[in-house]
């Protein structure tokens, strides 16, 4: 799995309106057939950052995400939103796996 986390730092003006911003591209994007999640969540510490996690299957899954027209649309549109270009880590992983120092008896 291609496993993605990227902060957003959005102008202050466009914080509390950011889900509603970001909506088409999120709802596009989740609609691919390689998207395992792609979750936004705001931060505790800066309300006007925004981190958000994407999982995609494979690399073609990859590919065709940022081949995507809607990726396309949201790098052209997106950026006027925010104070600076968003922060990256893009890295190969097997998946998910269980926290063990945090057992839950399930």
């Amino acid at each position: 799995m291609i496993f993605i986390t990227a902060k957003f730092t959005v102008k202050a003006e466009h914080a509390d309106e950011w889900p509603a911003i970001s909506r088409a591209f999120t709802d596009a994007v989740k609609a691919e057939d390689g998207c395992e999640f792609f979750e936004w969540s705001r931060s505790l510490d800066d309300p006007n950052t925004y981190v958000l996690l994407e999982g995609y299957r494979d690399d073609a899954a990859g590919k065709a995400h940022v081949q995507s027209d809607h990726f396309t649309t949201a790098t052209e549109t997106l950026p006027a939103y925010l104070t600076s270009t968003p922060e990256i880590v893009n890295v190969k992983v097997d998946g998910w796996s269980k926290l063990g120092e945090m057992s839950v008896n399930e």
